[in-house]
């Protein structure tokens, strides 16, 4: 093999992670929002709060959408969920569905 194709082979095996990469920026981002008590990537320390890793994208954003409504009790979360748009909902929901819990 050449060099150019050597770097040509290198260029497009790395475009798909770094379009994921890009992609997934934006829900690291919102997602971070909530490490200070869910844990990092959704893995929460505590027994009080819930890890949010691993858990289906439908149960989170119904569970934000009951914060959201009042119709599930919370100390914090209810006001917390008034705070995101549906799809900024769906992108933290997307986000901590994918990590490993």
């Amino acid at each position: 093999m050449t060099w150019p194709r050597i770097l040509a082979f290198t260029l497009c095996a790395a475009a798909p992670l770094a379009a994921r990469s890009a992609e997934e920026a934006p829900a690291r981002s919102l997602a971070a929002t909530c490490a200070s008590c869910h844990g990092i990537e959704g893995r929460s320390a505590s027994r009080d709060i819930p890890s949010l890793a691993g858990v289906s994208k439908e149960k989170i954003v119904s569970d934000m959408k009951a914060f959201r409504s009042g119709s599930r009790p919370a100390t914090v979360m209810h006001q917390l969920a008034r705070g995101y748009t549906d799809a900024q909902v769906d992108v933290i929901a997307a986000y901590f569905a994918a990590q490993k819990p």
